[in-house]
């Protein structure tokens, strides 16, 4: 059998192993124990956050036999079903690959049919911002007038492009980013149930990689587990990602030291070389000031940044060089240049040249 990955494995299975969305939870367990439930509902919120996993929950728990407190039991005849993706009663629809009018007035022909064991028959669009202008138009008729035994949970990343006409007809719930704590908690209880070793650095690292993201985290996760070998250390979930090497970065920040023009140029060339992406080595060039910065102007950073003793002191002695207001002045110039990166005909002249220009400042104020 093919192994799960583990944002699959450890899909939320109740209210409770979904992390980050207390206010979203509590609104809607209160709705289903006061038995006031919406007729819509629109989820959105950025990628990987648990918006198709709530509203599947929600389904789930509005159609049990036995609910206590707004959970399902998950051992009744429609727990079980849903289970094993086998109840008729819970319908997800893909607008990205079903966004057409046909089948939006498909299912506006299917809606008056009621439930077949369930209290509800549930619809969970997904990608609801891919449909055409037509498919919108035939949707809110069916929302306007519902019957009275569905629901639909619609599911959105961007939901500047839904139409007014239908967020005006849903209640609405923003997903927040997951905090890295959070992800740090779930990641550990993974890594504990999976026997896999690890230290608190390559657990941070994982963690702030996933940018708010659980799907994400879970992913890098992976990939760093295979990676490693079951064995999680920082050094090697570096490697994992395709991270600049420590020492790349030190021969970046001893050459604005030294004002040494020729070993900046030689640096990046050796960036260049290793084939590394421009874009993402100037995201990491940014964070390196940023821990310099941090260094210096918070007390108990190397527990704040949750790095090896090794890399905090080689960042601690660098960051003695520079000046608090010239560390600004680094990462201020060069994410001014992040967006102008992603279209770049040629990003490595353009991160030589901000460089330098940070050099050639530098060197003004000696």
């Amino acid at each position: 059998m093919t192994n799960l990955a583990l944002y699959r494995e450890y899909r939320p299975q109740n209210f409770d192993e979904v992390i980050g969305q207390d206010h979203i939870k509590k609104t809607l367990i209160n709705q289903i124990k006061n038995n006031s439930l919406s007729h819509a509902y629109l989820f959105c919120g950025t990628r990987g956050i648990g918006k198709t996993s709530t509203a599947r929950l929600f389904a789930k728990a509005i159609n049990c036999e036995n609910n206590t407190d707004g959970s399902a039991c998950g051992k009744c005849k429609s727990c079980l079903s849903f289970n094993n993706s086998q109840n008729l009663d819970i319908l997800e629809i893909d607008a990205a690959s079903n966004n057409r009018v046909d089948e939006i007035r498909d299912l506006r022909d299917k809606v008056k049919y009621p439930p077949v064991n369930g209290k509800y028959k549930v619809y969970i669009i997904d990608e609801v911002h891919m449909l055409t202008d037509s498919a919108y138009n035939a949707l809110l008729k069916t929302l306007e007038e519902p019957p009275s035994h569905a629901i639909f949970i619609l599911c959105t990343t961007e939901v500047h492009k839904l139409p007014k006409t239908i967020l005006s007809r849903c209640m609405r719930f923003d997903f927040k980013l997951v905090s890295n704590k959070d992800l740090e908690k779930l990641l550990i209880k993974i890594f504990n149930d999976k026997n896999i070793s690890y230290d608190e650095e390559s657990v941070h690292l994982i963690a702030s990689r996933g940018e708010g993201s659980v799907r994400d985290t879970l992913s890098i996760a992976d990939l760093c587990v295979s990676f490693c070998d079951k064995k999680l250390t920082y050094a090697g979930c570096l490697q994992a990602l395709g991270s600049s090497s420590q020492e790349s970065l030190n021969e970046i920040a001893d050459s604005l030291i030294n004002n040494d023009g020729e070993k900046l140029l030689i640096s990046l060339n050796n960036v260049a070389n290793e084939g590394k992406n421009f874009t993402i080595f100037t995201k990491e060039l940014i964070n390196y000031f940023k821990s310099l910065l941090t260094i210096k102007t918070v007390k108990n950073a190397q527990k704040f940044l949750m790095i090896p003793d090794d890399i905090y002191s080689a960042l601690e002695f660098r960051s003695n060089s520079f000046s608090s207001i010239e560390l600004l002045s680094f990462m201020t110039k060069l994410t001014s240049i992040e967006t102008q990166l992603k279209f770049s005909v040629n990003p490595k002249t353009l991160v030589e040249i901000t460089l330098l220009d940070i050099l050639c400042e530098k060197k003004k104020n000696i």
